[in-house]
């Protein structure tokens, strides 16, 4: 295996990579390209950006990178995919600066919450490989440069942290007592191109080639002279670093003592605290305009709205408002009624499927949507989505066997376990052993309070490795008690006193 820096020259033996090296040989570049950025040596970190674009653990980690997400088997405007183990060898080899030219976009719509329809950008398997490797070496330079409460589209940050620092900045009595709720409008479609190939630290020609490479819709090609195309890999970083310099930029606008201004941002949506009503709307809006306005971009006036945290706002699918000076962050009522709807609609979608097939669809949905919530106050919510579920599988039992007594139903889709009846269905596993599959249900989860990663922690600095390396420990192990929890049985589960809620 060539060392990270060496040129490709050789032939390409899918089957044969060693997946391990390749990753430690890509990571050991990325930490010196932070190192360099973190110091101010911008000669050496573009330097060093070039040797991993030119190296072959790059390349093959950017291929790998394409053909494993979501949307590997979608093509660009060329139909081509890259299925078989010669076509990922040739796509390494043809990941090379020299005479690239990024191809136009297939441009499709995908549906929003409010009705309207989000444009996305569907480039080619090669152009998404080529934004892959180029991210591979800018991603850690994005990481150093960026704002410590910016959590949107970064390495080891969630909404969960988000959500934390909300919580850290308006849980005390103290605390600000009125919010900004900020958002871009088409935040993605109207960034200043210019100003990113200005100020972005990567290659400015492989940079231009991506933001002007125009798109197709309806057989007609369309240019691009402002934004970065929604869909595309490098897309998201991109976007991250041209608001980069927000907090700072705030912050540098009020009063140094007594303005208890706190700025938490994920990707374009993002909140502002402050002492009281004025400083909101005579310092911070005012230096925010100004600080978007010098990228292209203008903040969202139909979701651009301040409160008091006595009124309560919506951030990330949540709700946070504070009763009697108690903050409480819960799911926001709309996100829970739109999951039941989309719950709803698949049982009926699946009356006349097997009901083992339609338990693995429901739990994968309940599962993700509670795991999503179970580090807020969600208890409440969890019970109304579980009461929900089991209404409509009353219709759903009810459609599929008009003439049968509710006794009837329940002895064929429930089983007994402890004092409640769990809806299930009977299946074989492969070793021919009997088993009952069950209903997940959400309110099952323990809720348990999201530990915040600290705003300064980045994951290309050698400073932070032990920290990362805990956290990394903490997690594993809380994902094992939670999965031997939930396997439990109600009566096994109330003889234990772990995990606590």
């Amino acid at each position: 295996m060539p060392r990270a820096g060496a040129p490709l020259g050789r032939e390409v033996d899918w089957s044969a990579i060693a997946w391990q090296e390749i990753r430690r040989n890509v990571y050991r570049l990325q930490l010196r390209i932070a190192k360099a950025v973190k110091e101010g040596f911008w000669g050496k970190a573009k330097a060093l950006q070039r040797l991993l674009a030119c190296s072959f653990s790059a390349k093959v980690a950017a291929v790998k990178r394409v053909v494993t997400n979501k949307g590997s088997k979608t093509p660009g405007i060329d139909g081509i995919l890259w299925k078989t183990k010669e076509d990922k060898e040739q796509a390494v080899r043809s990941l090379s600066r020299h005479g690239y030219r990024s191809q136009p976009l297939r441009r499709t719509y995908i549906p929003k919450t409010n009705g309207k329809k989000r444009p996305l950008g569907i480039p080619t398997m090669r152009d998404r490989a080529m934004q892959a490797l180029h991210a591979l070496g800018l991603i850690p330079a994005a990481e150093t440069l960026a704002d410590p409460n910016s959590y949107g589209f970064r390495e080891k940050r969630s909404t969960a942290d988000a959500l934390g620092q909300c919580f850290i900045a308006l849980a005390k009595r103290e605390s600000p007592r009125v919010v900004m709720d900020a958002d871009i409008k088409a935040c993605f479609d109207r960034i200043d191109q210019q100003w990113m190939i200005d100020h972005i630290p990567m290659d400015k020609k492989i940079l231009r080639s991506f933001l002007q490479s125009g798109y197709v819709e309806a057989g007609a090609f369309y240019e691009t002279t402002e934004g970065t195309p929604q869909g595309g890999i490098i897309s998201p970083v991109l976007a991250n670093m041209a608001l980069d310099g927000l907090e700072q930029a705030v912050k540098s606008a009020v009063p140094k003592r007594g303005a208890k201004v706190n700025v938490i941002r994920y990707a374009d949506d993002f909140v502002i605290t402050g002492a009281h009503r004025r400083l909101l709307e005579e310092s911070v809006k005012p230096a925010v305009t100004s600080f978007l306005a010098e990228r292209g971009l203008i903040l969202s006036e139909e979701k651009t709205k301040i409160v008091g945290i006595g009124e309560g706002f919506d951030f990330l699918g949540c709700n946070l408002k504070k009763y009697a000076d108690k903050l409480l962050i819960k799911p926001s009522p709309a996100k829970v009624t739109t999951f039941l709807t989309e719950t709803r609609r698949l049982i009926k979608a699946m009356v006349a499927a097997p009901t083992n097939k339609l338990i693995r669809q429901l739990n994968l949905k309940l599962r993700g949507w509670g795991n999503y919530y179970r580090h807020v106050v969600a208890k409440k919510a969890f019970s109304r989505v579980d009461k929900s579920v089991m209404q409509h599988l009353f219709w759903w039992m009810k459609r599929r066997h008009p003439n049968k007594t509710l006794g009837w139903m329940r002895k064929k889709y429930f089983i007994r376990e402890g004092t409640r009846w769990v809806f299930g269905a009977p299946y074989v596993t492969k070793k021919g052993e009997k088993k009952w599959q069950r209903l997940f249900k959400v309110s099952d989860l323990p809720i348990r309070r999201h530990v915040k990663i600290k705003g300064q922690a980045n994951p290309y600095d050698r400073e932070y490795a032990d920290y990362f390396d805990d956290r990394r420990v903490d997690q594993n192990n809380s994902r094992y008690r939670d999965r031997q929890y939930l396997a439990m049985t109600p009566v096994e589960r109330a003889s234990r006193t772990w995990p606590p809620c």
